[in-house]
């Protein structure tokens, strides 16, 4: 693996960093790979997410961190400044972009592509303006519906998240007497806001938010309805990692898995949803999640072939 360094401008001299690499091209949409599911690193420059809130405090943290994924093979790094776990505090848009823009623009600068993982709008075309290429947002338009006009005019792709309600109110939300088709309906119906605001059909991507309105029985319902989702005729990001169903799964002597330990259960998620054809996932840790992907990708190009 490269040793970590860091592309001039991504931090002050007394940055941790021991080497500078020459700035490298800007990543576009369009050069990511299409032969195996795509692997989105989780980067977030919050105090309060579930797994990994406050490991980042600094910019110059986090742009180590995202570049340890960026060079372990992440696809794309997603980087938010707001925590969306059930229950976290609003973060005002001022604060999120002062916590999210100079990483995203060390990180551009370092050949990576960027997604934000944002319900602002006004975040998301700061965002897109320091380099980001595609705009995941949670929210669903039920936040900021403006967003749908930033999406048309900016062209990038968006991650269209289903949810119900916010963070602090998603979990009594979860009531569904067919949750994969319920979800699908749901979906569908944003997209057509989309559509009305102008955003093409190639920009969409959706994601069915395990964990955002689900119990942990809806969760893998969704999981094993996949076929579903996919008659939306969108790409799909499923974003299982280290999530509250893995840890349920996990249990022992009454006790859930702490977030650090369902990295194996989120790879094992990772390969079924690549082998199902899954256009990426959004995890923590890169690596086993790549590998994942890899096995999955070398067992459907075999059943092609046979």
């Amino acid at each position: 693996m490269d040793s970590l360094a860091a592309a001039p401008g991504t931090g002050p001299a007394t940055s941790p960093l021991p080497i500078l690499r020459k700035p490298r091209p800007a990543a576009k949409f369009s050069d990511l790979p299409t032969d195996r599911t795509l692997v989105m690193g989780i980067l977030n420059v919050t105090p309060d997410s579930f797994s990994d809130g406050g490991k980042h405090p600094t910019a110059d943290t986090a742009i180590a961190a995202g570049l340890r994924m960026f060079y372990a093979g992440a696809d794309i790094i997603d980087v938010g400044g707001e925590s969306t776990r059930p229950g976290a505090e609003d973060v005002s848009p001022e604060e999120e972009q002062r916590r999210v823009i100079p990483v995203i623009e060390a990180l551009v600068k370092a050949g990576a592509l960027v997604s934000i993982d944002t319900t602002h709008a006004s975040t998301a075309a700061a965002a897109v303006e320091a380099g980001a290429a595609i705009i995941n947002d949670v929210s669903g338009l039920t936040l900021e519906p403006e967003m749908a006009e930033l999406v048309a005019a900016s062209k990038v792709p968006y991650v269209l998240t289903h949810r119900r309600g916010d963070a602090r109110t998603m979990n009594s939300l979860a009531e569904y007497k067919d949750v994969a088709g319920e979800v699908v309906a749901e979906l569908a119906g944003v997209r057509d806001k989309l559509y009305a605001a102008g955003v093409g059909q190639d920009q969409i991507i959706v994601d069915p938010g395990l964990g955002f309105a689900k119990n942990d029985a809806q969760n893998w319902e969704l999981l094993q309805n996949l076929d579903q989702l996919e008659s939306l005729g969108h790409k799909i990001l499923i974003g299982a990692s280290r999530k509250r169903f893995l840890g349920t799964l996990l249990t022992v002597a009454g006790k859930s898995a702490a977030p650090e330990e369902r990295d194996a259960a989120t790879a094992a998620i990772t390969a079924i949803s690549a082998f199902r054809g899954a256009w990426a996932v959004r995890v923590h840790d890169v690596g086993p999640s790549l590998d994942a992907v890899k096995v999955a990708s070398r067992l459907a190009s075999a059943r092609t072939t046979h």
